[in-house]
C-alpha cells in the first residue's frame, strides 16, 4: 500500500488552521482543515485513508465527543488532540479511551510532523491488515486454498477449477517448497473424488528395495518377511487420488509398473496373478524438468509422455511477489492459532524486506519464517531482517553448531531486552548464575555491551 498522507485538521481558530496546514504541507502531507467537529462526521468513514488532528475545545461538539463518535465508526482511527496546559489531564484520559496522542500548546513544527507521521504509519498498517483479512476471507472455501491475487496465482486457481473434475492425470512441476502437494490436494478436494482417499507418496523417501511393495502391495509369502497381505498405495487410493511426489526419484524398474497402471488401470500385488481394476487419478509432481531427464536417460520417455497429459507449472514465490504479504499474513494467523499466541503485525518496512527477498525455499520458507515470527517476534531484536538473516546465513552447519548459535542468539536477545541485567536474564532463561557466566564467557558476550 502506498504511504498514507491524508490529515484532517480541526480547529476553530483560522490562524492555527493556516499555520498547521502550511507546516504539514511542507512535509508533503495532504491536509484538509475544518472549523467544527460536526463537519468531520460527514467525511470520516471506516476506511478513511488518514488520521485526525483535533483541538479538544471546539464550539458545538467538543473534540472528546467527536472521538466517541469516531470510535463507533472505526475504533482504530488515530486521533491526535491539541490541548492547552490546563487540559493535559483531559487529554491523558482521552488517550486511555483510545486517542493516539496529544500535543500541548505551544508545540514545535517538528513535533507535529513527527507525531502525525507515526500516526499515519499506524493507520496504514491497520488498513493493510484489514485488507489482507478481507482477501483471506475471499479464499475461505472448504478444502486447500491457493492464496494470492497475482495473475499467475489466478491462472493457477482457474486451471485447477477447469481440470479438477475431468479425471485426467496431471503432472505438477515446480521448485522445492512451491506447494505442489497443496495443488494436488486442491485438485482432489474440488473433484467428485473428494470423499475418497488422497494418498501422498514421496518417491524419494522410499528405499528402492521396498518401493514395489509399497506401491503395488504384496501377498503373504511373496518374499522373505512378507508374513501377511499388504494393500499397496495404488489400491489404497482406489476411487480417490494418488500423488507421486518427486517422481524423478522413482527407480526405472518401478517406472515400468507405473506405466502399466496408467495405461491399463489395473494393479497386481507382488506374489499374485490376479489383476485388480483401479479407478483413480494419478498426480505426479517433479522439481526437475522431466523432459530433460528423459533425454538424458534418467527417466523413461514413454512414462514422461504418458504423465504429461495436463501439466501445471507452479511459479516460484519470487515470480509472484505481490502474493507475499497475503501469504505471510495467512501463515501468521495459522501459527498464532496453532501456538495460541498473539499475532504480531509486521511494520511496512518489514513487509518491504519480505517483498525484496528472493525466497530460495519458496512458500515453505515463508511459512517457516511466519512461525518463527509468531514465536519470537515479540522478543527484543527478533525483527524480520534478523529472522531472514538467521534463515539464510546462520542456520547452516552441524547440529551442534546450530544449537550453539541458537543458544548465543537467545542470550543476546535476553541481554538486549533486560539492558544487560544478569539477574533478569537468569530469571528469564531459568539459568543459575554460574551457568550463565560460563555461557557468556563461551560465546564472548559482555553484559556491558547491552546497557
Amino acid at each position: 500500500m502506498k504511504m498514507l498522507t491524508k490529515v484532517l485538521f480541526i480547529d476553530d481558530e483560522m490562524h492555527i488552521r493556516q499555520a498547521n496546514r502550511q507546516t504539514l504541507e511542507l512535509a508533503e502531507l495532504e491536509v484538509t482543515t475544518l472549523e467544527t467537529a460536526e463537519d468531520a462526521l460527514g467525511i470520516i468513514t471506516s476506511d478513511f485513508p488518514g488520521i485526525v488532528v483535533c483541538d479538544i475545545k471546539l464550539p458545538g461538539m467538543s473534540g472528546l465527543e467527536l472521538q466517541e463518535k469516531l470510535q463507533t465508526i472505526d475504533r482504530h482511527l488515530p486521533v491526535i488532540f491539541i490541548t492547552g496546559h490546563g487540559d493535559v489531564s483531559t487529554a491523558v484520559r482521552a488517550m486511555r479511551n483510545g486517542a493516539y496522542d496529544f500535543l500541548e500548546k505551544p508545540y514545535s513544527s517538528e513535533r507535529l510532523v513527527k507525531t502525525v507521521t507515526r500516526a499515519l504509519e499506524k493507520r496504514m498498517l491497520t488498513l493493510e491488515n484489514r485488507q489482507l483479512r478481507t482477501e483471506l476471507e475471499a479464499h475461505s472455501a472448504p478444502g486447500p486454498r491457493i492464496i494470492g491475487k497475482t495473475q499467475a496465482t489466478q491462472r493457477l486457481r482457474a486451471t485447477i477449477t477447469q481440470i479438477a473434475d475431468t479425471g485426467a492425470d496431471v503432472l505438477i512441476v515446480g521448485e522445492t517448497g512451491t506447494g505442489k502437494e497443496l495443488v494436488a490436494r486442491s485438485l482432489h478436494e474440488h473433484s467428485q473424488r473428494r470423499n475418497k482417499n488422497f494418498v501422498a507418496v514421496n518417491c524419494g523417501a522410499i528405499a528402492e528395495n521396498i518401493i514395489e511393495s509399497e506401491l503395488l502391495g504384496h501377498e503373504a509369502g511373496a518374499f522373505t518377511d512378507a508374513k501377511s497381505r499388504r494393500i499397496g498405495k495404488f489400491e489404497y487410493a482406489n476411487g480417490g487420488t494418488l500423488l507421486l511426489d518427486e517422481i524423478e526419484s522413482m527407480p526405472l524398474q518401478m517406472q515400468v509398473h507405473l506405466l502399466r497402471v496408467l495405461q491399463e488401470r489395473v494393479v497386481e500385488r507382488l506374489g499374485s496373478n490376479k489383476t485388480i481394476p483401479l479407478d483413480l487419478r494419478v498426480v505426479a509432481a517433479a522439481k526437475v524438468d522431466l523432459k530433460e531427464a528423459s533425454d538424458k536417460g534418467e527417466f523413461r520417455k514413454d512414462l514422461y509422455y504418458r504423465l504429461n497429459v495436463v501439466c501445471i507449472e507452479i511459479p516460484p514465490l519470487r515470480a509472484r511477489r505481490e502474493d507475499i504479504p497475503l501469504l505471510f499474513h495467512h501463515y501468521l494467523l495459522v501459527a498464532g492459532h496453532r501456538y495460541q499466541k498473539e499475532v504480531p503485525a509486521p511494520q511496512s518496512s518489514e513487509v518491504n524486506m519480505l517483498m525484496a527477498y528472493d525466497w530460495p525455499g519458496n512458500v515453505r520458507e515463508l511459512r517457516n519464517l511466519a512461525e518463527r515470527y509468531v514465536l519470537l517476534g515479540s522478543q527484543a531484536g527478533w525483527s524480520i531482517d534478523k529472522l531472514l538473516s538467521w534463515d539464510v546465513a546462520e542456520m547452516s552447519g552441524s547440529l551442534n553448531q546450530q544449537v550453539e548459535l541458537f543458544e548465543k542468539t537467545l542470550l543476546e536477545q535476553a541481554l538486549t531486552a533486560h539492558k544487560g541485567s544478569l539477574k533478569e536474564v537468569m530469571a528469564t532463561l531459568s539459568l543459575p548464575r554460574k551457568t550463565l557466566y560460563d555461557k557468556l564467557q563461551k560465546h564472548g558476550l559482555d553484559k556491558n555491551d547491552y546497557k
